[in-house]
């Protein structure tokens, strides 16, 4: 008997895709407006869903005593090698201070010395006990004015009419259910995309990797497919971790200022450069030149600082503290080996993303991005995530107020059809499992993974999209005997659309800006005439590559103005 799937309609003013930090922090403060009903959806439950998932130990994010927004803005401009958008830097950096005040004020745990002052960690950093981060967060949206949460739904595609979202469509992951969501505005605050290259650890323990493994690139897919504009996906984020258990290593090297060592007892971070993408190259050419394994040097720290990391990573990656008490030796006895990992397009630690205007619009009318899709500000980390959820909700709050809306409810029909095909394919040969693997396996090898320290080349890019084209194709045959099967193919779709972009950003930077975010050995050298955005957007099928100039002094404060047409008009050219 063919399956059909049941499907429920729901209308709201807002619609929030992603009940991560941004997304919780957006309806929050459209919940303080009052005046509009909002839905937000998750996939998950947004008591304990996205990065935060697990806590944090520190907010990474801040204006400390002496400093100024603007100094937040200059050092994330010099470890991007100057591709960001210093507005959008701006913005977030002048709400950094308010938005965590605000967590403070609904339960968030700050440490404060004996003077009544945050202790800081670094020039940008204080401590917190941040292991009920997210369920401080999800209350706060679920508490607010006209807020709905429909937990357990993935949303898989925009609907767009000339350029103007009125909605999305999404299946509930536990039953055989579809929503179709109709919205005069839309904020995407999912993820960014883990899970495209092969990762650290095999097998069993594939999902164990920095960047949580259900952050799929679902926001950026489907903004790809409604033909909103994307930027510098080609500077991926690899992360510097603990060897085995992925934990971070920040907290070790700004906690306890422990140095980059390798193999023979040599500090080599000052050798490459202390930007975070040299830190990676560092240790990664290190280890190629043959004098890894590499490490953090921690054996001359005192037992009460090594207390203190035991109680941070039980904060936030409790692998490793149980790593170092089954071992029998703690940091203090023994260095701690790192190393890098997979690539991962994340616009949370790099500038890729939408591309938005200052009010975090996007180019598709009514649609905003906020958080880890939106592009042009890394170093956001946890409050530069809810500042952006704050300034897309005022951007939403005034499109809004200026806008009127006609009613539209066409184009849903065939993606639901699309579901109910996945559930009525024959059984094939091809288990989603190992389309994922073939997935990882092309882009390890020809787009600069793992195995190939981080490097590609434009024959090796080329062959990837054919290879990344043959898989989507693939892609169409299999089988889902249930909503958790369609969950588990919707994943990989998106991750196919994100690869190809991806593929096509890393071949349109002619030059290598950023060692191991972006190491293209057809083009070694750093180019002048690449200090610009490249750009990317999809028509007809095929990805177009836009190069556009800097963000500077005379279009600061960039708005987009749409015409009635659905084209943008805007200090920096048309979109």
């Amino acid at each position: 008997m063919k399956k059909e799937i049941a499907v429920e309609k729901v209308y709201t003013d807002i619609l929030i895709i992603g009940g991560g930090t941004a997304g919780c922090y957006g309806a929050y403060t459209l919940g303080q407006n009052g005046q509009y009903n909002i839905v937000v959806v998750e996939k998950a439950n947004i008591k304990r869903s996205g990065c935060l998932a697990a806590g944090v130990n520190a907010i990474n994010a801040y204006i400390t005593e002496g400093r100024v927004p603007q100094d937040y803005v200059d050092y994330c401009k010099q470890d991007a090698k100057g591709i960001v958008r210093e507005d959008l830097l701006l913005s977030i950096s002048e709400n950094l201070n308010e938005v965590t005040q605000v967590l403070e004020e609904n339960g968030l745990v700050i440490l404060k010395d004996e003077n009544g002052k945050y202790v800081t960690r670094g020039n940008r950093n204080i401590k917190i006990n941040g292991e009920n981060i997210k369920p401080i967060l999800a209350k706060m949206a679920a508490n607010s004015k006209g807020v709905s949460i429909i937990n357990h739904v993935n949303i898989t595609d925009l609907l767009v009419e000339n350029n103007r979202i009125y909605g999305a469509v999404g299946f509930d992951v536990n039953e055989e259910k579809a929503y179709v969501f109709f919205a005069k505005a839309v904020l995407v605050a999912t993820g960014g995309a883990a899970g495209l290259y092969r990762p650290n650890n095999p097998g069993f323990s594939r999902h164990k990797m920095w960047y949580p493994p259900f952050n799929t690139g679902a926001g950026y897919a489907m903004g790809i497919n409604a033909g909103a504009e994307m930027t510098t996906f080609e500077m991926r984020f690899i992360a510097l971790r603990c060897k085995d258990t992925i934990a971070p290593t920040g907290t070790i090297a700004q906690g306890v200022r422990a140095k980059q060592m390798n193999g023979l007892g040599e500090i080599y971070e000052t050798k490459y450069g202390v930007a975070t993408c040299e830190r990676v190259f560092g240790t990664t050419e290190e280890n190629n030149q043959g004098r890894g394994p590499c490490y953090l040097k921690t054996d001359e720290i005192t037992d009460e600082q090594e207390e203190e990391l035991y109680k941070a990573y039980l904060n936030m990656a409790p692998s490793q503290t149980l790593k170092w008490l089954e071992g029998g030796q703690g940091p203090s006895k023994q260095n701690v080996e790192i190393e890098g990992t997979e690539p991962y397009i994340v616009g949370g630690h790099t500038a890729s993303g939408y591309w938005v205007d200052n009010n975090r619009a996007t180019t598709v009318q009514g649609l905003y991005a906020a958080g880890d899709v939106a592009g042009g500000a890394p170093q956001k980390y946890v409050t530069g995530a809810l500042a952006e959820g704050k300034i897309a909700a005022a951007g939403i709050i005034d499109y809004l107020s200026n806008n009127d809306f006609t009613s539209v409810e066409d184009g849903w029909q065939e993606i639901i059809s699309e579901y109910e095909s996945y559930l009525n394919n024959n059984e094939t040969n091809i288990s989603i499992s190992q389309l994922e693997e073939a997935m990882q396996k092309i882009m390890d090898e020809y787009a600069g993974g793992i195995s190939k320290g981080y490097k590609y080349n434009d024959t090796g890019l080329a062959l990837a999209k054919d290879k990344i084209l043959g898989l989507q194709e693939v892609l169409e045959t299999l089988r889902a005997n249930d909503t958790d099967d369609l969950l588990l193919i919707y994943e990989i779709k998106e991750r196919l659309t994100v690869c190809l972009s991806l593929i096509e950003h890393l071949r349109a930077r002619k030059e290598t800006r950023w060692h191991s975010f972006g190491e293209n050995m057809t083009h070694p050298e750093v180019d002048k005439s690449y200090e610009a955005y490249i750009n990317s957007v999809k028509r007809n099928g095929e990805i177009k590559i836009i190069k556009r100039p800097l963000v500077v002094d005379d279009y600061k404060n960039l708005i987009f103005d749409f015409q009635k047409d659905g084209s943008i008009s805007y200090a920096g050219g048309e979109a």
